[in-house]
Order: C-alpha cells, then structure tokens, then sequence
C-alpha cells in the first residue's frame, strides 16, 4: 500500500539542509544591488530539470500560438527542443535518481516525452487531423501521467496534485477556443517554476547501500534532523 506523510507540507519554502545527492551540482543565484538582496535561491540538479523544461515549454507552446511557421517547421522545432530537454534531464537527473531508487520515474518521463514527439510528429507529416486538433490535451495527458507516476514514486502529495491540476487543464481545454497552445504553456510552464521555486513533500531519504559511502549517509541522516526540527 503506498502511504504519504500527511505531517509534512505540500508545498513550501525551500530549505537549506539538503542531503548529499542534492548538493551535486548545486547552483545558487543572487541579485544584489548595493547592499541589498533582491533575488537569492538556490537549485539542485532536480530544480534545473524543472527550469529547462519550463523554458522548453514555453517556448513550443508559446511559438505554436503566435509565431506563424509552418506546421513542418515547428515540428522540426519541438522534436530539437523536447531532445535537447530529455537529454537534459537525463544528464542532470542520472545520480539522484539512482541513489533514491528512482530510475523508473526517469524512464517513464523519457518514454512519455519521446512517445508525445513521435505523435506530434507523425500527425503533421501524416496530417492526422483528429489528433492535430488534440495536440493540447496530448501533452497535457501525457504531462499528467508524468507527474502522476513521480508522486507514485516519490510519496509525494504535490505531484500527485500537478497531475490533477493538468487534468483540469484538460478539461478547461474548451473554454480556451483559438488559445489553447497559450493556455496549455501556461499551466505547463507555471507548474515546473514553481516545483523549482519551492520545497515539495517526498518520503524520507532511503538508506542506499550500493552508491553513498557511510560518511554520506551520516550527513544524509543529519541533515534529515536538521530539515524535522526546520519543519
């Protein structure tokens, strides 16, 4: 039976102690005029998976409702873009994703993105038009099973609840008549800023005896202290 830690937030600020396989490739950005602080958080190879899909998003959706390129031109386009973010979140994502147990997750999103392009694709050059008027709701679909099957794997109520939230984006899909690729890149793109502006709820760290020495789980177990008392 699969169980979620109802103690923990959902959502919420993002926190400092983090465990070793999120200190990899850690990135930390800071505005500063002056003396004062205007912009400063910090990102983990998991946050700038997030912030180049966001970027990925918005740029196809947002080209295929104002740019006006043929429809072989952007899928061209999408297919460079959705292969440049797959490799991506692969190349980012491979450590972390073995030391939590979670290559399947990682699987199920390279499957479900290069399956989404090789649909889109093969509608505009076959002219399938039944799915060429559905291409919205495919990659909401196909988005919603992602983040769906993530919270399945993460324990995580958050993901669960984007996978719901992209559903509804479906459903809304009809009142959006001449805006739906808008409409679609913004519940897509909002969704992924803000799983990398935030702290979501997962399981607590899993004790990995095959990659983490036992310095790093040591840290690992300090820092989880560190993060209850913080909560």
């Amino acid at each position: 039976m699969i169980s979620f830690n109802s103690a923990e937030p959902i959502i919420r600020r993002k926190q400092k102690a983090l465990d070793f396989q999120d200190r990899q490739g850690l990135l930390q950005l800071k505005l500063q005029i002056s003396s004062k602080t205007l912009f400063n958080s910090i990102y983990t190879r998991i946050d700038q998976v997030f912030v180049v899909w966001g970027l990925v998003t918005a740029i196809i959706f947002f080209t295929a409702q104002f740019a006006p390129i043929d429809w072989i031109t952007q899928a061209t386009f999408w297919s460079v873009l959705t292969g440049i973010g797959t490799v991506g979140m692969t190349v980012l994502t491979h450590f972390w994703v073995k030391v939590e147990r979670l290559r399947w997750v990682l699987y199920t999103w390279i499957v479900l993105m290069l399956g989404g392009v090789i649909v889109t694709d093969l509608s505009i050059l076959l002219g399938w038009g039944s799915v060429l008027m559905h291409l919205c709701h495919l990659w909401l679909g196909l988005s919603a099973v992602g983040y769906i099957c993530t919270g399945l794997g993460l324990r995580s109520r958050a993901f669960i609840m984007a996978g719901l939230f992209h559903v509804l984006g479906i459903l809304a899909l009809p009142l959006c008549i001449g805006w739906q690729f808008l409409a679609t890149g913004l519940v897509m793109t909002a969704n992924l800023l803000m799983f990398a502006e935030t702290q979501w709820d997962m399981r607590p760290p899993i004790n990995n005896y095959g990659l983490l020495t036992q310095e790093q789980k040591e840290f690992n177990r300090e820092q989880y202290l560190i993060r209850q008392t913080e909560s």
